[in-house]
């Protein structure tokens, strides 16, 4: 880094994802008929009817009752019920404490390539949360999910590369997937990324990018995220002549209308 940049990187945790991401019908045409579906083995009906507990979506909220149906179905090898699971198991909620078995759930889901479970066991290995810690499996599971365009995994592999968790400190390789995050709209891979082309650490120093991604980032991140990414922004818009500013800014109008917010 240079003497005066403000711009720095931190050995940032890796990110683990605790949303179910299971939509859940309107569950009122007729409840009866669902749980009874549910009761005689219809996987998808229990699919449901697990999310429809968890967000409490026609229904009490009730976790217990959430685990009970996404456990049937996960029985029944169903990978987003078997992530769920996993999920309650890490939180504590419906089922007691037991990251062992979180592990167990998200395993399952895993192995059949949910990108999701694949990151989470990653992270999991990374912080021997529930299994021993072991760096080269981490980065195995998150590579898998990043490859399938998981956003996060994307920036797990960035973090990882950056830190030297279980490979060589490589800022070109960790650069490379930041990369891949931010343009799938990850802020905290868009700050990183800027935060390189500030510095030039993996990439050419270009204060024009760095305040392009530092820009974007800070559009959509709030507390200290929000901080360190103005302060990276208004540090390079200081080293840009106004041709180039407005250029930058052009850019940034350009990206958003690409990439309406999610």
């Amino acid at each position: 880094m240079n003497g005066t940049s403000p711009g720095f990187l931190k050995a940032f945790p890796l990110i683990l994802l605790l949303l179910t991401g299971l939509a859940c019908p309107a569950f009122s045409e007729d409840n009866q008929t669902l749980i009874k579906k549910a009761e005689g083995g219809d996987l998808e009906a229990q699919v449901y009817l697990g999310a429809a507990y968890d967000q409490g979506q026609g229904v009490p909220q009730d976790y217990a009752e959430a685990a009970k149906w996404w456990q049937k179905a996960a029985e029944q090898g169903h990978a987003g019920a078997q992530y769920n699971l996993g999920i309650l198991y890490s939180k504590g909620q419906g089922v007691p404490q037991d990251y062992a078995e979180s592990m167990r759930w998200y395993r399952m889901a895993a192995e059949q390539g949910h990108a999701k479970a694949q990151n989470n066991l990653g992270v999991a290995y990374s912080k021997g949360q529930g299994v021993p810690k072991d760096y080269a499996e981490s980065m195995k599971w998150c590579r898998m999910a990043a490859e399938q365009g998981l956003e996060d995994a994307q920036y797990n592999l960035g973090v990882t590369y950056y830190n030297g968790e279980g490979v060589p400190k490589d800022y070109a390789e960790s650069m490379k997937w930041y990369r891949m995050a931010a343009e799938q709209g990850h802020a905290g891979a868009q700050c990183n990324l800027g935060t390189y082309y500030e510095d030039g650490q993996g990439v050419p120093q270009d204060y024009l990018l760095a305040y392009f991604w530092s820009s974007l980032s800070a559009s959509k991140s709030a507390g200290e995220d929000y901080s360190r990414c103005t302060m990276n922004r208004d540090y390079a818009a200081r080293q840009l002549t106004p041709e180039q500013l407005m250029k930058a800014r052009q850019m940034i109008r350009d990206w958003e209308a690409k990439h309406p917010r999610k």
